[in-house]
């Protein structure tokens, strides 16, 4: 079952399925950032109104808006 990132909460790990239906206009700006298909991250935090959402992918730190996050589909990781 897959998740968009925005649904996830800090400390969860996850896998980068793909784009989610409407996330066209932020595709090119999520795979500059390494959120490529297939790469694992860690959601560091998510701020109390859930904007930004910091995550830990490719050894970096990248903040996404909510839109952003609505956009990536992720596979939770135990």
């Amino acid at each position: 079952m897959s998740v968009t990132l925005r649904e996830m909460r800090a400390g969860d790990q996850g896998r980068v399925l793909g784009f989610a239906e409407g996330g066209v206009a932020y595709r090119h700006k999520l795979l500059s950032m390494g959120l490529t298909p297939g790469v694992t991250l860690q959601v560091v935090r998510v701020a109390p109104m859930g904007d930004p959402v910091e995550v830990r992918v490719r050894g970096a730190s990248v903040s996404l808006r909510k839109d952003e996050a609505a956009a990536l589909r992720m596979e939770r990781l135990a």
